[in-house]
């Protein structure tokens, strides 16, 4: 039995304990409401689908039997939650199979991690206000502006974090 970092267990593991129905029922409402706050459709599904499964983990022909999708579909919708953080992808032990697995804590991954994703978008805008003439300009007002949301963000996401870490472990 292979535990995971979500401390679920795959091989040998019970069945999920959900009927099929109700899991798919979930899997393309939660995916809907991914979609409509700006998520890639296919992605939003296949995350929707990793977190209604008690191990967390599936392989890409698992996923793509679930989605009925292609394994072409199944390869770019990983690949972009890999790029967001949201999944990441695990060696099946003495197999050449990888699996795709999400956190239990998921969220935090994705939300800890932005400050990965902001720094450059910040270094780029930073750069912007210069090129655009500086702050005295309404564009590089507007651009200063969005550098120093973003350093914001950044910064009280520390302090998230850190409040986090104590909440969860104040639930367990």
């Amino acid at each position: 039995m292979v535990t995971r970092r979500n401390g679920s267990a795959r091989a040998g593991s019970p069945p999920d304990a959900v009927g099929e129905d109700e899991r798919s029922r979930f899997v393309e409402r939660f995916g809907s409401s991914l979609t409509a706050a700006g998520f890639p459709r296919l992605p939003a599904r296949v995350f929707a689908c990793l977190l209604a499964r008690d191990t967390g983990t599936l392989t890409a022909a698992e996923l793509g039997e679930a989605l009925a999708v292609s394994p072409a579909a199944v390869s770019g919708a990983v690949r972009y939650l890999e790029t967001t953080r949201m999944i990441h992808r695990e060696r099946e032990p003495g197999s050449r199979r990888d699996v795709f697995v999400v956190s239990d804590d998921a969220w935090h991954d994705v939300m800890i991690n932005s400050a990965a994703t902001y720094a450059p978008i910040t270094a780029s805008l930073r750069e912007g206000v210069g090129l655009v003439g500086g702050r005295r300009t309404a564009a590089g007002h507007r651009l200063a502006l969005s550098v120093e949301f973003l350093e914001f963000i950044t910064e009280e996401m520390k302090g998230i974090a850190e409040r986090w870490e104590q909440r969860r472990a104040d639930l367990a």
